[in-house]
């Protein structure tokens, strides 16, 4: 006779698989360990910034994160080209500015006619005309430890053109923005 197999309540236990415990704990120790990694290195190395303007709009938006690395000139001096963030005059009651560095300790710099010259030569880090020439309207040179900073829109930027500004000294710039998050037209990537 066979044996009537009706509805049963009889719940089989489920065992989890020693492999699915290991990769699932393989996972969040991953996840973990690099948010971990990420927060340390971001406070011993950097730091992350908000854009405050206009004044590096194509390259940097208002608003976007920027992330800085501070220990890079720990090592080395900041170079032509490189966008930095810095506090003007030292003032640590000022947001943080982002802009690049266009003449470097020695160079002499001028702008006439609205074009920007570094010794001499048109620059190549300013395609617009220069507007207002500030302070540069005179040829000036660079001491030592001093960085002539402009934004890449100059139009909309207050940078070492300023009399409130000038020249920007090393040790008020807090690191080179390396990393941009996602923001309006600029995606995430590397500031160049």
């Amino acid at each position: 006779m066979a044996k009537d197999r009706g509805l049963s309540f009889y719940r089989r236990k489920k065992k989890i698989s020693a492999a699915a415990l290991r990769e699932a704990f393989t996972w969040v120790f991953g996840i973990v360990a690099a948010v971990f990694i990420a927060v340390v290195l971001n406070f011993f190395l950097g730091t992350m910034i908000s854009v405050v303007g206009v004044s590096m709009e194509p390259a940097l938006y208002n608003g976007q994160t920027v992330f800085v690395d501070s220990f890079r000139y720990l090592i080395s001096s900041p170079k032509r080209g490189d966008v930095v963030v810095f506090l003007p005059n030292g003032n640590k009651n000022a947001h943080y500015y982002v802009k690049r560095i266009v003449a470097v300790p020695g160079d002499r710099v001028q702008i006439q006619e609205g074009v920007l010259y570094v010794n001499g030569e048109e620059s190549p880090w300013v395609t617009e005309k220069l507007l207002d020439p500030g302070i540069a309207a005179n040829e000036l040179t660079l001491e030592n430890g001093r960085y002539f900073c402009l934004g890449d829109n100059p139009g909309n930027s207050e940078d070492s053109r300023s009399a409130n500004i000038g020249p920007v000294e090393e040790e008020d710039i807090i690191g080179k923005a390396w990393f941009r998050a996602p923001c309006g037209e600029s995606g995430m990537g590397f500031v160049k």
